[in-house]
């Protein structure tokens, strides 16, 4: 488990490998409305470049919280 993974295009939140799988973490918090901003960036920066070379499924798992009840809203998830 690797937190604030950084690559040439930003910071990841978190990477686990486990169970002969990367799951790939994204978070972010909205105010108004769910945007998919997680899973937006996770796929547009690439982070998954990074472990394509270990040959494992690499899922991409992004999770929006809303600020005002602390809870999250969206859960989004999808293989890179």
């Amino acid at each position: 488990m690797t937190a604030e993974d950084s690559s040439n295009r930003g910071r990841l939140d978190l990477a686990v490998r486990t169970g002969g799988h990367m799951y790939l973490f994204k978070f972010k918090t909205w105010q108004e409305k769910r945007s998919g901003a997680a899973q937006e960036q996770l796929k547009e920066r690439d982070y998954a470049a990074k472990y394509r070379l270990l040959g494992l499924p690499i899922h991409l798992v992004g999770m929006e919280f809303r600020s005002q009840i602390r809870n999250v809203e969206v859960f989004e998830s999808a293989l890179a």
